[in-house]
């Protein structure tokens, strides 16, 4: 009985998730020439307008017609908490769905914190999902910190290789960003949160490490939001 009702769970919310993905959300989004643009959008689904972009879909409101922006439209957009960027997948990796892709800002940081989910490493990658309320999320101002619900953003796909559900990426910007890994997260994390002495003391004594970076996203953000 107990494995019925675990299983019915992880079917309801599979389907809520696909739901919400696509649910209208206000935010705006910003293209490549800097305009910026304030209405409802939603990640894109069926036929891309660019063969190996993923796209989002925009409204100015509820009764306008909605089109499309590919990847290669947009510089970054916010929906409802959550900011997004325009990403290549690293050299190392493939994003097999999408060449030209989104990853979700979590820290805006001088070393910046990225996140992507369902990330194939030597197999293949995915296009993009939404779930509610996982993670952290950025501020709706634009491209900023933040920690609670909104939306998220695991790349699910099939294919061989090494799948991974969430995956975290630092860099200055998208164009070089890395992995964040076992090994060099103490390193990383300590440089990104320096100026906060009493989380670089909880990151050297393995109070917070990879498997938990969450926790430490929003003890982060509570501690520089008291700061």
């Amino acid at each position: 009985m107990r494995s019925i009702l675990i299983i019915l769970f992880f079917i309801l919310t599979i389907v809520s998730a696909k739901s919400y993905g696509q649910k209208w959300q206000p935010g705006h989004f910003t293209d490549i020439k800097g305009n910026i643009e304030t209405g409802l959008l939603r990640f894109g689904s069926g036929k891309a307008p660019i063969r190996g972009e993923a796209f989002i879909e925009f409204k100015e409101d509820k009764k306008a017609e909605p089109f499309k922006l590919s990847a290669s439209d947009l510089k970054s957009f916010v929906i409802a908490r959550d900011s997004f960027v325009v990403a290549h997948a690293p050299d190392n990796e493939t994003w097999a769905h999408n060449d030209f892709d989104f990853v979700r800002v979590v820290l805006d940081e001088d070393i910046k914190l990225y996140a992507a989910g369902g990330v194939k490493t030597g197999g293949a990658g995915s296009g993009f999902s939404v779930e509610p309320g996982i993670g952290a999320g950025v501020g709706s101002g634009g491209v900023g910190a933040g920690v609670g619900g909104g939306v998220s953003i695991p790349i699910g796909g099939s294919g061989g290789g090494t799948y991974q559900k969430l995956v975290y990426y630092y860099g200055s910007n998208t164009a070089n960003v890395k992995r964040l890994n076992d090994k060099n997260f103490e390193d990383i994390m300590c440089d990104m949160m320096g100026d906060y002495p009493d989380i670089v003391d909880k990151i050297h004594a393995k109070v917070y490490i990879l498997e938990n970076v969450d926790r430490l996203i929003a003890y982060f953000k509570q501690v520089k939001k008291g700061s």
